[in-house]
């Protein structure tokens, strides 16, 4: 069990506050005219997923969170239940609830395999691929002249998602997309 310092607590750290596991969003650490310094954080709830601020004093020390990751493949998803198995054993399943597989959970597809993030053996959040190539299955057609609206348009994503895209992008292409933020980032192939 570690202790951090104020000033140590950085941003992609795992932090545990009251016994729960935090991952520090950002952190800045300033100093106001003639005062103590202090490190304003947003913080992460790895249980919940729900995002606060706390700024840590020049006093404050805290614990680092010691954080296991293990393999676990997607399986599918009904009713607002996320369903996934273990990497090695397809017969030891769990699911998970929609909050906590997050905004990037809409561009998995069945039997991806990715990385779950454990605290004391409670499973949390998830270490998702950065990209991810799916195939366009619904795209409205491209119109003249059509540039006047900033050259995007909304497609459908073989996992359902919808995100923007340029013009030139037609049902049935792969394209790779930025899981963190959503976007698109190339066209891949046919």
């Amino acid at each position: 069990m570690a202790l951090l310092e104020y000033n140590e607590v950085t941003e992609k750290k795992y932090i545990v506050m009251d016994g729960t596991p935090y991952e520090v969003i950002s952190a800045h650490v300033f100093r106001k005219q003639q005062r103590k310094p202090v490190n304003a954080t947003k913080l992460k709830n790895l249980m919940t997923g729900k995002v606060m601020e706390y700024s840590f004093h020049v006093s404050e020390k805290v614990e680092e969170a010691e954080i296991d990751e293990r393999q676990v493949k997607y399986l599918y998803t009904n009713r607002g239940e996320w369903w996934f198995c273990e990497a090695e054993d397809s017969a030891k399943r769990f699911k998970m609830t929609e909050e906590l597989v997050g905004p990037q959970g809409r561009f998995l597809k069945p039997n991806t395999v990715l990385g779950q993030f454990t605290f004391r053996d409670q499973p949390m959040g998830f270490r998702y691929p950065v990209t991810a190539e799916l195939r366009v299955t619904e795209a409205p057609p491209n119109m003249k002249g059509d540039t006047a609206t900033g050259g995007s348009k909304v497609v459908t994503l073989e996992t359902g998602a919808t995100i923007n895209v340029p013009l030139f992008v037609n049902e049935g292409e792969i394209i790779r997309i930025n899981t963190e933020t959503g976007d698109y980032q190339a066209r891949v192939g046919k």
